[in-house]
């Protein structure tokens, strides 16, 4: 799977999933796209998912008609040791990811 990593999510995250052909936003030149333009210029480079910790992509995109879908991680923060508990959840949501779609991984809370 073609993953464009959004320009918050680490790039040592990319070491943690191996088995996808991930790119950063920085490495295409696309760190300074706001979240619509760079869905098109993902969307036209032919990836399949952007992974993101927008919170409010949910609410500031409309996903219907596209070819690509949108992985959000949602954790208490955004460092690769914030983020890594998550894996295991974005690699079962990009397993079924439809484009199109938005899907949100959040941590499980302790309390």
């Amino acid at each position: 799977m073609k993953i464009l990593f959004d320009h918050c999510v680490p790039k040592p995250l990319r070491r943690e999933l191996p088995s996808h052909d991930i790119t950063t936003a920085r490495e295409m030149h696309w760190e300074g796209l706001k979240n619509g333009r760079l869905l098109d210029e993902a969307q036209e480079a032919g990836f399949d998912v952007l992974l993101t910790v927008d919170h409010n992509m949910r609410y500031q995109q409309n996903l219907t008609g596209r070819a690509i879908a949108v992985v959000v991680m949602i954790a208490d923060g955004i460092t690769v040791e914030d983020l890594r508990p998550l894996l295991p959840a974005v690699e079962e949501t990009l397993a079924l990811v439809q484009p199109g779609q938005l899907y949100e991984v959040r941590a499980k809370r302790t309390f």
